[in-house]
C-alpha cells in the first residue's frame, strides 16, 4: 500500500509544493497518494507531474476533493 499524504484544506500552491518536497525524499518507483480539496489541484497536480517527470498513475474524485497516485520518477 502506498502512503497517503493528506493535503486537504490547503490551497494552491501548497499542495504541489508539499507533494514535491515529500516526493524528493522518496526512492524512484515509490508511490504516494495525495489527497486534496483545492479545486485547482486537478490542473496543478497533473502539470506538476508532467513537468517533474513523475508518472501520474491514477486520479480519483472523492468526497470533497480529489486523490492522486503519483509515482516517484527517476
Amino acid at each position: 500500500m502506498s502512503d497517503v499524504y493528506d493535503l486537504r484544506g490547503l490551497n494552491c500552491p501548497l499542495p504541489v509544493l508539499k507533494a514535491k518536497k515529500r516526493l524528493a525524499g522518496m526512492k524512484p518507483g515509490e508511490r504516494l497518494w495525495v489527497e486534496t480539496t483545492d479545486p485547482l489541484a486537478v490542473i496543478d497536480i497533473p502539470a506538476f507531474c508532467n513537468n517533474e517527470k513523475h508518472p501520474l498513475v491514477e486520479t480519483e474524485t472523492v468526497s470533497g476533493g480529489h486523490r492522486f497516485l503519483i509515482e516517484r520518477g527517476g
